[in-house]
């Protein structure tokens, strides 16, 4: 946080320093263009008297003229007056005291005033004309005040830029404190933070704009990860429970047969428990590597397009060679003949598996009575029911179907099952930009949706 708190102050120091330097700077270049503006108009004041005192015959007027330039206006420094008279449009009676170069006498003619520098003297020129003839008239002074009040306002400048230096250096020092101390708590607090406190979360008193969305994404993180616990301390708990007892018995099955010699019948007894805790072990086994491998998001595994009526068709194949005698019926709509409508990208064995694990649990839980299955189809969605007159699913079991293991107390006392069937149709399903919905009443059956929408799978990556 130190550096950060540097970072802010330094970069606070440069920013305002830069800018108060090109204030200053735009400032003095007003203010010197100023003073040249009205002191060249101050110029122009005595042009006019000047030609005013040449033009006249009169000594009376040349007189007061002069007496005028003396008294009514400010004094001069080094103050000089030329009048060069106009001979042609290109020549001119030249003065040898004057050292100006042939730009400004050449402007003067073209434009009728000129001005020019040179070590901060000023000359102005300007066109008068007098019964027809043309006259130069060039004076010439020092701005000793405009250059002394430059010369003043350069240092106050100066010394101005120093002072904001060093006050912009303590305020650059508050601004990163009070900008770093909202950031330096969360950081706190999320030390605080460990696996056996999740529950804790940030405050978010009095902050606002980015650090409240700083805070309020941290404590979403927090949910997300504390929720992640729970499930794999969940899922954890009960696959161990769910291992332990198969494997517990084949153990004990064993023993027993070691322990003395037993009669034919006994070891065949015996060898047909060992059998279906095996049996039940591999099946079990085998969920949950399924279930583990679908964690990803499906974007880099290989797809291929495929026909939904296909695959249902396949998964009645399946089910028939393990339940000979089940009743499930597939149904097809007429408008969803067409097999633009009915085709999908997706990965072929893991949506067979998904679909299968659903309607299988209709044939389960309805005690092998009829099972429905329609498929419907338009060019914008592929629409998947399956109905059953089962058992059903009481209400307060359906929040917590999609949990790992979970079975509900009519399921769990009747059927055999292990409770990862639903939830890994679930993730299947999601893998594949589908939705699930359930509806169920209980002892009147189970109503299951797969929706499949076009414009979410359009994109999918097919034949990668």
């Amino acid at each position: 946080m130190n550096n950060i708190k540097k970072k802010i102050t330094y970069s606070y120091v440069i920013l305002s320093t830069i800018s108060t330097v090109l204030l200053c700077i735009l400032v003095f270049f007003l203010f010197r263009s100023n003073n040249q503006y009205y002191f060249l108009k101050r110029l122009e004041d005595r042009a006019k008297i000047v030609a005013s005192i040449h033009f006249q015959k009169d000594p009376e007027k040349i007189k007061y003229y002069k007496q005028l330039k003396k008294n009514g206006l400010e004094e001069l420094i080094q103050e000089e007056d030329f009048v060069l008279k106009v001979n042609s449009q290109d020549t001119f009676e030249y003065n040898t005291k004057l050292n100006l170069p042939n730009e400004f006498y050449t402007n003067v003619l073209k434009n009728g005033k000129e001005s020019f520098e040179i070590d901060n003297k000023y000359y102005l020129g300007q066109i008068f004309t007098e019964n027809g003839q043309k006259y130069i008239v060039i004076i010439a002074a020092v701005d000793r005040k405009g250059h002394l009040t430059t010369v003043y306002i350069t240092r106050i400048m100066i010394l101005g830029i120093v002072v904001f230096l060093i006050i912009s250096f303590f305020l650059g020092r508050l601004l990163a404190k009070k900008v770093i101390i909202p950031v330096s708590n969360i950081a706190k607090e999320v030390k605080r933070i460990s696996a056996s406190n999740l529950s804790r979360r940030l405050q978010n008193e009095g902050n606002t704009g980015e650090i409240a969305d700083l805070t309020s994404t941290f404590n979403d993180m927090l949910d997300r990860l504390e929720t992640s616990f729970e499930i794999q301390t969940n899922f954890i708990n009960n696959a161990s429970h769910e291992l332990k007892t198969p494997i517990t018995t084949i153990i004990a099955e064993a023993e027993i047969m070691l322990l003395k010699e037993r009669e034919k019948e006994e070891y065949i007894t015996s060898l047909e428990n060992i059998y279906r805790q095996s049996s039940k072990l591999g099946s079990l086994t085998e969920s949950l590597l399924k279930l583990t491998q679908t964690g990803y998001d499906g974007t880099k595994q290989v797809q291929n397009v495929v026909r939904m009526d296909d695959l249902l068709f396949e998964v009645k194949t399946d089910l028939d060679n393990f339940f000979p005698d089940n009743k499930v019926s597939i149904k097809l709509d007429v408008s969803a003949r067409d097999s633009n409508y009915l085709s999908i990208p997706c990965n072929k064995n893991l949506l067979e598996l998904a679909i299968n694990n659903i309607v299988a649990n209709g044939v389960k839980y309805s005690d092998n009575k009829e099972v429905f299955v329609n498929l419907s189809a338009t060019k914008d969605i592929i629409k998947i029911v399956i109905s059953d007159i089962g058992i059903g699913i009481p209400s307060e079991d359906i929040p917590h179907l999609y949990e790992p293991f979970f079975r509900g107390k009519e399921a769990s006392s009747k059927y055999i099952g292990y409770g990862l069937g639903l939830p890994l149709a679930m993730k299947i399903i999601r893998m594949h930009n589908g939705e699930l919905q359930i509806q169920s009443e209980k002892d009147k059956g189970t109503i299951v949706t797969i929706l499949f929408k076009k414009t979410n799978i359009k994109n999918s990556n097919v034949n990668s």
